[in-house]
């Protein structure tokens, strides 16, 4: 478990990095336009896709050149400078934006081992908790751990929002220990996964009293965390047998209704090579936010395929585990029962079905009981985090 701390000329260098990638990124979508309407290419044609030529291919040879001459001597000298900067503690704002950054770039950030990219950890109160802290933590609790397992572009502070926080308050009625994780939302949902199978494998490890896991995930937390049973039952971990329940929040089982919006402008843009160049735009969004098209819980799902192609709901059914009691929460604008506000809209991210995991195909089914199953209305996707009868839904739960 790294620390992460706040460095202004690391903070520097990781924009300077990313700010290369994207001129680079954009003088190839211009070079491919420039390229497309020398070649007059039809209106439905597939267009020619090569570099430009001659003194033109030279131009943009060039300004690849010495865009990534700059960018190496600005990584050398911010490099120097972080030794001379002291670190201070990072600011929520800080926070916020860098969770946000690694949920829309985090597996591009992860690759070009970009500073900004941010690693797995368990928190509490904003800081890491190294072994040491982690063992004190346990012992301190009752043996009660409650899981809080963030989503996409958010990070562990955005927990508490309104002035309230559920953690805090299942602590004070409940007597409970929070821990949070920490984790780059961009990254694939499986790896995500298996790395939080390994920090909970981990965590159990350092515990001398006997312990209790709970988990509770809010959106795409959900789903990183089913991969994580799925991946601990692979891995025969010790964990899984600790876990009593699981807590969905808005989590899209079945996939996300604005990924798969985003994935068919894609498609359409790519129909005219005039527009094609442009489509890569669309592709800039993280490895992360392409798993919660469908929900991809497994390496399978995603490894040897095209994630911006649009071959449909190709993943490896993953049920839930079987020792551990799961209930769901969905949210709905719709103040009433309705197809439109319940099945196509949903709480505005995520439908109805999807976070009670409710599927057409048995396969794919969760089969979540009714009984374990609430539907808060007139609220979004965010409310979630805050509403009061959320709160009392989940401390029923735990409780019961």
């Amino acid at each position: 478990m790294q620390k992460t701390p706040s460095n202004i000329s690391t903070d520097l260098r990781g924009i300077g990095n990313l700010t290369i990638d994207a001129i680079l990124g954009i003088t190839d979508v211009v070079e491919s336009l420039h390229q497309t309407i020398l070649s007059f290419g039809g209106l439905l044609s597939a267009g020619n896709r090569k570099r430009t030529r001659g003194i033109t291919g030279m131009v943009y040879r060039n300004i690849h050149t010495v865009t990534e001459w700059v960018g190496g001597g600005m990584d050398f000298l911010l490099a120097r400078l972080s030794a001379r900067i002291g670190e201070k503690p990072p600011s929520p704002a800080r926070e916020t934006a860098v969770a946000a950054l690694n949920g829309v770039l985090g597996d591009h950030l992860a690759a070009r081992d970009n500073p900004l990219a941010i690693s797995m950890q368990f928190r509490r109160h904003g800081n890491p908790l190294e072994k040491h802290a982690i063992m004190e933590t346990i012992q301190k609790s009752n043996g009660k751990l409650i899981l809080m397992v963030h989503g996409l572009c958010m990070n562990d502070r955005q927990w508490q929002r309104n002035d309230h926080d559920h953690t805090a308050m299942l602590a004070r009625d409940l007597g409970a220990t929070p821990i949070y994780l920490y984790y780059n939302t961009g990254l694939h949902i499986s790896e995500n996964g298996q790395n939080f199978s390994d920090l909970l494998e981990a965590l159990v490890e350092l515990s001398l009293q006997p312990i209790e896991l709970f988990i509770i995930a809010h959106s795409m937390g959900g789903l990183v965390s089913r991969s994580a049973c799925h991946y601990a039952g692979i891995s025969g971990h010790k964990w899984l047998s600790h876990l009593r329940k699981i807590i969905f929040l808005g989590t899209p089982h079945h996939g996300a209704v604005l990924e798969k919006s985003g994935n068919w402008i894609n498609i359409l843009m790519g129909i005219s090579p005039y527009s094609a160049p442009f489509a890569r735009l669309g592709k800039i969004r993280s490895a992360g936010i392409t798993d919660m098209r469908y929900g991809n819980l497994t390496d399978k799902d995603w490894k040897g395929r095209d994630r911006f192609d649009c071959s449909g709901d190709q993943r490896t059914p993953v049920a839930l585990p079987k020792i551990t009691t799961c209930y769901a929460v969905a949210a709905t604008i719709g103040k009433t029962r309705s197809r439109w506000g319940d099945d196509v809209i949903g709480d505005g991210l995520v439908t109805v079905n999807s976070a009670l995991g409710v599927h057409k195909h048995p396969d794919l089914t969760l089969s979540i009981p009714k009984s374990r199953q609430w539907i808060g209305r007139d609220m979004n996707h965010m409310d979630l985090l805050s509403h009061p009868e959320v709160y009392k839904t989940i401390r029923h739960w735990i409780n019961s």
